[in-house]
């Protein structure tokens, strides 16, 4: 990434009225978007180009969404960037992934605490080496003041494994007697996912024109709002979020209540 454009976001005073409305409330905007970030490969093999390029396309693309995010008045973006399948696909591939995220980390994270932007990383960071850990350590910890945007990328996540992680700590918190089984309920068991203190996501996005899940916020899913967009992730932009986000303000949210 070095090299690439930095991230430019206009003064809050600037915003444009669809922000400033979000901030006062309106719920055509969701407060929490969460993106399945897909087509990379496809992107550059259309191209005749190397994978690791689609992915680098896909960070740039990254910067435009947040850019997006900001101007729609979005307080909070989740991004899938690495399930915890992706460990199986070809070494070179994988290396290529985990370079490219630690050349992120080192060349973004300024840049991000200067726009008051917050990166927290969800998923099995033990799985990285010690480098990557430390780099993202340190970019949670010189973006933690931020208030702008919350910037969530789930990085060796998969979904399944983040419910079983909670069920264990509340088994192990049984045992130590800590935890009333019978007191368990929603919230609590909440509190033992990585996602603990975020609100749920309001849309969920899929790029490249799959429609699936893929073992993304299994748990958190539970009342969003779909969005499936053909459009691949490299070539995603500020105007592809504000359409999936007008189609989310066409929507009618029950939260499994009949309205008539």
């Amino acid at each position: 990434m070095s090299g690439a454009p930095k991230l430019s976001l206009a003064p809050l005073d600037t915003l444009p009225a669809a922000a400033a409305t979000r901030r006062g409330g309106d719920s055509r905007v969701p407060a929490h978007v969460a993106i399945i970030m897909d087509g990379n490969r496809r992107w550059a093999e259309a191209r005749g180009l190397p994978v690791p390029l689609g992915h680098k396309a896909g960070a740039e693309a990254v910067r435009r969404t947040i850019e997006g995010c900001v101007e729609q008045g979005v307080s909070w973006l989740t991004l899938f960037a690495f399930s915890s399948e992706n460990w199986l696909r070809p070494a070179e591939e994988v290396r290529a992934l985990t370079g490219l995220l630690r050349l992120y980390l080192r060349s973004e994270v300024a840049t991000l605490a200067k726009e008051g932007i917050r990166l927290r990383v969800i998923g099995d960071r033990s799985r990285f080496g010690a480098e990557t850990v430390r780099e993202i350590e340190r970019a949670e910890s010189q973006t933690a003041h931020g208030t702008r945007l919350n910037l969530t990328v789930a990085l060796s996540y998969g979904g399944r494994a983040e419910i079983v992680a909670a069920a264990r700590a509340v088994a192990e918190a049984a045992k130590a007697g800590t935890l009333d089984p019978a007191c368990l309920d929603e919230g609590l068991f909440g509190e033992r996912l990585f996602t603990a203190g975020m609100p749920d996501p309001d849309l969920i996005i899929r790029t490249s024109g799959e429609q699936r899940l893929s073992n993304f916020l299994l748990w958190q899913a539970a009342y969003a709002e779909f969005v499936f967009q053909e459009v691949l992730w490299p070539d995603y932009d500020a105007e592809a979020l504000a359409d999936a986000i007008r189609d989310y303000g066409r929507r009618e949210r029950r939260y499994g209540a009949r309205t008539g």
